[in-house]
Formats: C-alpha cells, sequence, structure tokens
C-alpha cells in the first residue's frame, strides 16, 4: 500500500487482506521466546518491562533499509500532512542520509498494519491508536510535538452550533452525537467515560454516529449532520486557523482534561545505531514557522515515553471497556472497512 491510496475500494480490500493475513497466522509459529511479554502480541517480547517492544536480539533480524517510510496519522486529508511535513522530511532525509518517503495512509488500522508487516518505519500515530501500534505492530514512542516547555497536550471539546439550543451534554439526549472512529482517544474512548459522569450516556442515551475523522466530525456539526461532536482541540484550532471554519460558527459545551498528542514512534526491529540516528534527528529538529502555525505553536520533538506519558490514555482505554489487544484491534478494522465501504456507496454516482 505503498504512495497514495486511489480509492476507498483499496483501503477495505487491503485492510481484509492485511487482518486475514495477521489472523492466520499461528501464534505458536511466529513467537518469540521471552521472558516478559505483558500485553504485547506474541511477535514481541519486553523483558527490560517499559510496556514497548524490545529490539530483537540477534541481528540478523535488525533492520537497515536504504529509504525510510514515514507516515502521519490521518486524523485529517493526509494531503494536508505531507505538506506541513514536507520541510521535516527533507531535513530527515539529509540527517539520517537515507531516502524518506511520506506514506499516505486513510486510516488508523492500515497505518498500525503498515508498521506491523515491516512496511512502514516511522510514523506519528494518534493517540488513542499508539496503543495498537505498540501491543501489535512494534512500535517504540520516542516523541511528541512540543515547546522547550515539555510536550504539548489536547483536550476533548464537544462542539455544537453556536445558534444550537444545547447548553450541556444532558441536553443531547436522543440527538444525532458524532464520535470519529473506535480506536481514538478524544473521538470515542474519552466521551464512552466522561460523559455519563455529565449526565449523558453513550449508547444508552444516543448511539455513537462514526464520522471517519475529527475535521468530519466538525464540519458534520457545521452542516447539520450531527447536533454535537466530540473533538481534539488540536485538530479543531488548526482548522479555525486555516480558516476552514470560524470560531463563532460554534459553541462548546464540555471540554476535557489534557490528554498527550500524536506519538512519534520507531519500529522496533530497526538496526539500534540507526533507530538512535532517527531519534537524534528528531529532537534536533526545529519548526520553521510554517510548520509552527500548522501545530499551534510547537516547534520541535520533544523526548517522551509509552510507560509515563500514554499512561492517563491507557486508563481511559481500560475504563471504557477497550484494551488495546488484539481482538479489538479486529474488530477496529472490521469497523473502519465497513465504514469506508459505505463512504464508497454514498459517494459513488448515481445509475
Amino acid at each position: 500500500m505503498f504512495g497514495m491510496i486511489g480509492s476507498s475500494t483499496t483501503v477495505a480490500a487491503s485492510l481484509a487482506v492485511a487482518l486475514a493475513v495477521t489472523t492466520a497466522l499461528p501464534d505458536t509459529a511466529r513467537a518469540q521466546e521471552c521472558r516478559s511479554r505483558g500485553q504485547l502480541d506474541t511477535l514481541y517480547c519486553d523483558d527490560n518491562l517499559d510496556l514497548v517492544a524490545d529490539t530483537p536480539t540477534d541481528p540478523r533480524k535488525w533492520k537497515d533499509p536504504a529509504r525510510l517510510f514515514f507516515a502521519y496519522t490521518p486524523v485529517e486529508d493526509p494531503a494536508v500532512y505531507q505538506n506541513a511535513f514536507r520541510p521535516f522530511t527533507e531535513y530527515l532525509a539529509q540527517c539520517t542520509g537515507k531516502g524518506v518517503v511520506y506514506y499516505p495512509v486513510q486510516s488508523n488500522t492500515a497505518e498500525i498494519e503498515a508498521m506491523r508487516s515491516g512496511r512502514l518505519h516511522v510514523a506519528g500515530f494518534s493517540t488513542g491508536p499508539t496503543g495498537f501500534a505498540v501491543n501489535l505492530a512494534g512500535a517504540v514512542p520516542f516523541a511528541a510535538k512540543g515547546t522547550e516547555s515539555g510536550p504539548q497536550g489536547y483536550h476533548l471539546i464537544s462542539l455544537v452550533k453556536a445558534t444550537s439550543p444545547y447548553q450541556k451534554l444532558s441536553d443531547l439526549k436522543g440527538k444525532r452525537v458524532a464520535h470519529t472512529a473506535p480506536s481514538s482517544n478524544s473521538g470515542h474512548l474519552a466521551p464512552l467515560v466522561l460523559y455519563p459522569p455529565e449526565g449523558l450516556k453513550p449508547n444508552e442515551d444516543y448511539r455513537p454516529l462514526m464520522s471517519g475523522g475529527h475535521d468530519k466530525s466538525a464540519l458534520g456539526v457545521l452542516a447539520g449532520d450531527y447536533d454535537m461532536g466530540g473533538v481534539a482541540s488540536d485538530v479543531y484550532d488548526r482548522m479555525v486557523a486555516r480558516g476552514t471554519i470560524k470560531d463563532s460558527d460554534f459553541r462548546i459545551i464540555f471540554k476535557s482534561a489534557i490528554f498527550p498528542t500524536s506519538s512519534f514512534a520507531y519500529a522496533h526491529d530497526l538496526k539500534p545505531d540507526l533507530a538512535k540516528k532517527i531519534t537524534d534527528c528528531f529532537y534536533a529538529f526545529r519548526f520553521p514557522p510554517a510548520m509552527q502555525k500548522e501545530f499551534n505553536g510547537d516547534d520541535r520533538f520533544f523526548p517522551i515515553t509509552y510507560n509515563e506519558t500514554w499512561k492517563v490514555v491507557r486508563e481511559i482505554a481500560e475504563s471504557s471497556g477497550t484494551p488495546y489487544n488484539k481482538s479489538a484491534y479486529e474488530a477496529e478494522g472490521k469497523r473502519e472497512a465497513e465504514a469506508l465501504a459505505r463512504q464508497r456507496q454514498q459517494t459513488s454516482p448515481k445509475q
């Protein structure tokens, strides 16, 4: 699935094939002998107990590709981020001495499967799917966007139209409420945990409508497709800054505590010298003005660890009954494929 994906049919088919291959392989045949694994898939070990996959002990399993494939979470149109990250991908190529290819992905599952299968070497994963990337694809998060003060965070914000009558979450009982995707932290998992204390129970007081993205939820609220949408505040702020939407057209009726933003991770089986070079290059890079504007003032990649920085996200996932395991991942992949198929039907020309 290298290069821009041409259609949702391709995506749905590739997801189906990828998941079929993943589930068809017997775990015993793929399992790596190790003393500790925790929640990691049988492909990986965690002997040092840092919750991420260890580098293979056998140097013959290390990867040192001539070209690095880099992707960023598909929270919005992939083309937007391909342009936004161009200064960095050009720098990363110069810094590592390797070709760098931006790898557009249309779904979280497609991005995770690309790293799991070895086609993706470095990636920015959205907050919620980071857990699946770690446990099922051997991703090793090492950085998040931030400033000299530290990594920046974001909030779950619940949007309604400024002209709507809704003032609090409990007003949305029986209404059309948009979530983004089942693996999204702020777009789905956090509302499952945070809305009920505010008087609104997902799956009881309303049926979550999966929009397919934070930008799509915001635009859907504006268009009247949804009465409310829960979105990531950083995505919302970027849309306002770009002029895609107007802040005055919305009202925020709920705002959560802060969550970490997307993680940047490398594949666990990269040659150690290459992995260190990549992390050094990330930490040394400073965003040019255009990237700072695009990413809400962030000007660098700040060091993080999955163990500490993603603790609150893992707690949300566990509390919502959505652990980062294979069965949940496969269910997510099936839902994404079905959603893409529905989207294809809705956008196909009428006969």
